[in-house]
């Protein structure tokens, strides 16, 4: 059996979406900074495909001289085929992923992600508390050693 005009439009499709699908898409490639810095793209990728067609009969078909309306024999025909097929893509940034200064930070692109933000600057949050709390303890205990107690000083004046 040959093939339909369809499958080939189809096929043609599908192949030029494969092409089009790489991990690359989603997540891109990785861009240096000065710094050392890596950023790394994140995208959302959705894709679409349509195809269509048919066969149309066609309602006039032109009897040639010399055929009878009586006759027994049928040709077969080939109806006209008419389709067509189509795909679409759609790639939208989400976010940047941040490697560097000991640390990976994922940056949405969406503003709106207020919750995200806080949630991700919770753990930085709480190390600079603790940094200060250490230094605020450290201080406190420079100044206990190095001021000598005021009551040794009293007996000696005495």
């Amino acid at each position: 059996m040959s093939e339909h005009p369809i499958q080939g439009l189809m096929k043609t499709a599908m192949q030029s979406i494969k092409e089009m699908v790489d991990v690359n898409t989603i997540v891109g490639d990785a861009v240096q900074a000065p710094d050392g810095t890596v950023i790394i793209p994140i995208s959302k990728v959705s894709f679409g495909f349509a195809a269509g067609g048919g066969e149309y009969n066609s309602c006039c078909i032109p009897k040639s001289e010399n055929e009878d309306e009586d006759d027994t024999v049928k040709t077969e025909m080939k109806f006209p085929f008419a389709g067509g097929s189509g795909a679409g893509v759609s790639i939208q940034p989400v976010a940047f992923m941040v490697v560097g200064q000991q640390q990976i930070r994922m940056l949405p692109v969406n503003l709106n992600s207020s919750v995200d933000k806080i949630i991700d600057l919770v753990p930085e949050l709480i190390e600079k508390l603790n940094d200060t709390i250490k230094k605020k303890i450290n201080v406190k205990k420079e100044i206990k050693t190095e001021t000598p107690p005021k009551t040794a000083k009293l007996d000696e004046d005495k």
